[in-house]
């Protein structure tokens, strides 16, 4: 058998519909690791406000398995897609390195309100410098500093190429560091 069917991966996913969390669940009955970026959002009604716990994007799922086992689960999962990318002239699934997704989902799980999720057209990162944050909550994080539309000061961002950007909250800049 191939060995690129065994290794694991993180592959970014799509559950339309808003059935992120559903599927979340079906694949962790499965055993199968997988992560839906949350975030707390307010919401009011009958004039008293809540706060909840929700998908910070709808529809996406990442999952960290084999080609194999991910090829059996949509078989049972079938609203489950992959998001894909063109690739020498047809699509591929989008493979998101590792340690990009343990960069993102320790960001991510802060559930941090200040988190803003921009889709790659909502932010141009081809200006931006790429730093590591040094200290506090994120530290050791890598992503861009870049200055965020609407917001007054800059921010790093985190970046899934192709998928998402998280925007980590103001970094002061003592704690930032250029990297090559």
């Amino acid at each position: 058998m191939n060995n690129d069917e065994e290794n694991i991966v993180w592959f970014a996913m799509r559950a339309p519909f808003c059935k992120e969390l559903e599927a979340k669940r079906l694949l962790d009955k499965q055993a199968i690791e997988n992560f839906v970026p949350m975030c707390y959002k307010v919401f009011e009604k009958n004039n008293k406000k809540r706060r909840e716990l929700v998908p910070a994007v709808h529809n996406l799922i990442f999952v960290r398995t084999t080609r194999r086992i991910i090829r059996e689960t949509k078989r049972t999962v079938s609203f489950l897609q992959y998001i894909t990318m063109p690739d020498a002239g047809k699509n591929s699934p989008i493979i998101v390195p590792d340690i990009q997704m343990q960069q993102f989902i320790s960001v991510s799980r802060l559930h941090n309100e200040r988190l803003i999720y921009l889709t790659p057209e909502e932010i141009n990162l081809a200006k931006g410098t790429r730093v590591r944050v040094l200290g506090g909550p994120f530290d050791g994080v890598e992503g861009v500093f870049v200055k965020v539309r609407g917001c007054r000061s800059k921010r790093v961002v985190i970046l899934i190429q192709g998928i998402l950007a998280v925007v980590v909250a103001e970094v002061k800049p003592d704690l930032i560091e250029v990297i090559g």
